[in-house]
């Protein structure tokens, strides 16, 4: 099977896109489902509930981010070796990025706890929800492992092109996170706190599925040996100058976060942030079948650029771009055309059936940013594939922390257009954004031509 997904790799740059993406794309969305899951069950926990778990969520952007960002470390790192044909030195890739995991979780669970309780008064949380963030919040960032080796883990079938275990480790997941939701919340009256147990417990069973695959049944294309472990500074570096990067890409998303939620915060008070928080549920959703895209065009154009193969790497790019913006398109109509029925999935109480019309304002104005974000991820992961991790953040810090938090502080504060100006600055902000960073990444691919033939 891994040679198979090896071969693949290689192989034409559209079909592997195409292969790769779905897989991908289904088990992010079970990713997201958490998310939306999470929310169904504590919108009857109450407004301040609400309001407390999306005071955590940039700081729980930074936990999930960094899982993530070293795992596209490992995939680049890997694929970047499939691509040169090189198992002994993607083996070598996947060892030690099991090490950076390790080390990572460890220090990162330690700062977060540390750091929880100013961050949320920082954002704006007082009183019980800021009790409701806490109680939420301590529970998850104790297990950061799990995220971390689930994520990575993940991360380290991608880079060797086997998408669908990576997914089936994902419907065990949320097959798990499913059951555990209610149970925890309602029946064992755990509360807030339920919510991000059961999002624990569940990543537990997707990391042991995985490190199963990889360490004891041992039948993934790299070759894993802890006991003969020798560490390699540079393989560690290959691996890091992709990561963290990737791991602060997150880290500037959650900072322009805190920047919205603060803006929010300040013209819509609790009931603005509630009414964000669902909405962003949603649109994180939404955004997950164009981050499937963007992985698969990282795994393949790493491929493609560890083989040289300057056509292949082209050719990822622009059918990766038109792949995503068909998604793109169709997420953005279904968001915007059925708003108050996805809505009310957020407010089904009476205490917060008031949102339902500012969750629906959202949905149909925050939403349209996503006409253009088609364009804009593929390009982002592009950087990524080819170890330009540096570029990748760079256009994160411009789309999120440059166009989208002036825009929406413009509109939303001092044009005083209060929440429904902040909506929309998130949709002119990225929309612009994504259109210049399609723009350099194709200039960067022509700069490579030279370089790759």
């Amino acid at each position: 099977m891994a040679n198979k997904n090896v071969e693949l790799m290689r192989g034409e740059p559209e079909i592997a896109v195409r292969k790769l993406a779905i897989p991908i794309m289904i088990s992010m969305l079970l990713t997201a489902s958490y998310n939306i899951v999470d929310g169904i069950w504590v919108a009857g926990l109450g407004q301040a509930a609400i309001a407390g778990i999306g005071f955590v969520t940039p700081i729980f952007m930074i936990l999930n981010g960094v899982s993530i960002g070293l795992g596209n470390g490992a995939t680049s790192s890997i694929s970047r070796a499939v691509g040169a044909r090189n198992r002994e030195g993607a083996s070598k890739s996947a060892t030690h990025s099991l090490l950076i995991f390790l080390v990572a979780s460890i220090l990162l669970t330690l700062l977060l706890l540390l750091i929880q309780e100013p961050l949320l008064k920082a954002y704006g949380a007082s009183g019980q929800s800021l009790v409701e963030g806490l109680k939420y919040g301590t529970p998850l960032f104790s297990g950061l492992f799990a995220f971390m080796f689930a994520n990575g883990g993940s991360g380290i079938l991608r880079g060797e092109g086997d998408m669908k275990r990576a997914m089936y480790a994902m419907i065990v997941s949320v097959a798990l996170n499913f059951i555990l939701d209610p149970l925890f919340i309602y029946v064992l009256n755990l509360g807030s706190a339920g919510a991000s147990l059961a999002t624990i417990v569940s990543s537990v069973g997707a990391a042991i599925v995985i490190m199963y695959w990889i360490l004891i049944k041992k039948d993934t294309y790299v070759d894993v040996n802890l006991r003969g472990f020798k560490f390699d500074s540079n393989v560690a570096k290959d691996i890091l100058k992709v990561g963290i990067p990737s791991s602060l890409d997150m880290f500037m998303m959650s900072l322009a976060m805190s920047f919205y939620l603060a803006f929010i915060s300040s013209v819509g008070g609790e009931y603005g942030i509630a009414a964000f928080t669902s909405g962003q549920r949603l649109y994180l959703f939404g955004i997950m079948p164009l981050t499937a895209i963007a992985s698969a065009v990282a795994a393949v154009s790493g491929s493609a650029y560890g083989a040289r193969n300057w056509e292949y790497l082209n050719r990822t790019h622009i059918y990766g771009t038109k792949f995503a913006m068909i998604f793109s398109v169709a997420i953005m109509l279904i968001l915007v055309i059925f708003a108050p029925q996805l809505s009310m999935m957020f407010a089904y109480t009476p205490e917060t059936a008031p949102l339902i019309p500012e969750i629906t304002n959202f949905l149909r104005i925050a939403c349209f940013g996503l006409l253009l974000v088609g364009i804009g991820m593929p390009s982002s992961f592009l950087y990524q594939g080819i170890g330009r991790g540096t570029t990748a953040l760079m256009w994160t810090i411009i789309r999120e922390l440059i166009f989208t938090v002036s825009f929406t502080y413009l509109f939303g504060i001092v044009l005083n257009m209060g929440l429904t100006g902040i909506w929309i600055g998130l949709a002119v902000g990225r929309i612009l954004a994504s259109i210049l960073n399609f723009t350099y990444a194709r200039y960067t691919i022509k700069k490579l031509k030279a370089v790759l033939n």
